[in-house]
């Protein structure tokens, strides 16, 4: 369990007349600051509650287990006094629907970058480190189920997670009438936008990102790929498929067991020495993971053949092994979590730009959570709620420590 940011308190009932906690200087720079750089879509005029605090509780309502607009607003209610007080409500509190018709008018993208900013400088820094240690971005798409558009399409989202911090760092609204395909330019252009540089950084996605124009513009900004190939381009797996692999020793070969499940993974590398001798660009090392799974006895096999714009020298088996397997951790860590612990795809919220920021939310706790360490996204929910008071002063404090 993280510890605490302050020491236990005993508890009291706040009489009426309890004046609200001051806020710090060492609480300035936490996540009042970072939310203020959201602009604020409302008319000045009549503002009631300031966008920075509504926002700094959707951010804690979520991380305590909130999964809709109306349960963030309720979060909000059930907090005492001297509670809403340190999040800027002295008065009284906003209804749900107010809530709810201002999230849902909020930039999607720039809140994702916000956030994913703000999880970042709360998370210990990372010494220089070789470049087999290098960041890894797992790319992954979504579809909010129950999200349904008036036109009866259901909103989809495309999402790019650090696989070493688990923090969600850029995430884009597919357009409507396209697929994943067009969005990987703006998503890509988030991930540097909110890193600085791309240099050395490791791209991981499945074979629908298996395209020569995503491998450009990655390589052009001094990133690396590592991208399956499947029937979406069949020249190339037919050429991967066809090189002389008996005669490739293996490189790396690991075996698991667990869940009555037995599994061997062997990966083979081979160095391209002919530029343009297969049909895909940059492609330096094309490798083969052969998974062998025993399952009551029974036993299965499967190929799979990727290319990388990594050297060999920069990337061995035992490495290629790990970054392979690292793409379905944005399956497994987040989008299985939004979907069982947060129940995203019951929410039916599809007014403006709400599926998108709620969803935000949802990757903002689950990156919260994993940087202090929690394996059980559901138990440490259910610990903020408890802990309210902790959790309002973890974000709300400028110190890279957490609840």
């Amino acid at each position: 369990m993280a510890s605490s940011l302050i020491s236990v308190l005993t508890v009291t009932t706040p009489g009426p007349d309890t004046p609200p906690m001051p806020v710090t200087d060492g609480e300035r720079g936490g996540l009042f600051d970072a939310v203020s750089l959201v602009p604020d879509p409302r008319n000045p005029r009549g503002i009631r509650y300031s966008l920075a605090a509504l926002l700094t509780v959707a951010v804690c309502a979520v991380l305590a287990g909130a999964t809709s607009f109306a349960a963030i607003a309720d979060w909000l209610y059930d907090l005492d006094e001297p509670a809403q007080a340190r999040l800027g409500f002295t008065k009284d509190v906003p209804a749900g629907t107010t809530v709810w018709r201002l999230l849902t008018r909020l930039d999607d993208a720039l809140v994702t970058a916000v956030l994913a900013d703000w999880l970042r400088s709360r998370t210990s820094p990372v010494a220089t480190r070789a470049h087999r240690y290098r960041t890894v971005i797992a790319v992954d798409g979504k579809t909010l189920r129950g999200a349904r558009l008036p036109e009866g399409r259901q909103v989809h989202l495309l999402s790019a997670l650090d696989t070493s911090t688990g923090i969600v760092l850029a995430q884009v609204t597919v357009d409507a009438k396209s697929n994943e395909i067009p969005a990987f330019t703006p998503l890509l252009n988030a991930v540097e936008k909110v890193l600085g540089d791309l240099a050395g950084v490791l791209f991981i996605a499945d074979a629908m990102h298996t395209q020569t124009d995503h491998a450009e513009q990655i390589t052009a900004r001094g990133a690396h790929l590592l991208l399956q190939a499947k029937g979406n381009q069949p020249t190339l797996h037919r050429q991967l498929k066809a090189l002389p692999w008996a005669q490739i020793p293996a490189g790396d070969r690991t075996r698991s067991r667990g869940h009555g499940r037995k599994e061997t993974r062997t990966v083979k590398a081979v160095t391209l020495h002919t530029p343009g001798g297969i049909a895909f660009p940059r492609a330096q090392q094309a490798v083969r993971i052969t998974r062998t799974r025993t399952i009551d006895g029974k036993s299965s096999r499967e190929t799979a053949y990727l290319i990388t714009s990594l050297p060999a020298a920069d990337a061995q088996p035992a490495d290629l092994q790990i970054w392979a397997r690292a793409e379905w951790l944005i399956e497994n860590q987040v989008h299985y979590v939004r979907d069982v612990t947060f129940r995203e795809d019951q929410h039916r919220a599809r007014t403006g730009t709400g599926p998108a920021v709620m969803a935000t939310l949802r990757n903002t706790a689950i990156g919260w959570h994993r940087i202090n360490g929690e394996t059980n996204i559901a138990r440490a929910n259910r610990r903020a709620d408890r802990r309210s008071d902790d959790l309002i002063r973890a974000v709300t404090s400028s110190y890279p420590n957490t609840q």
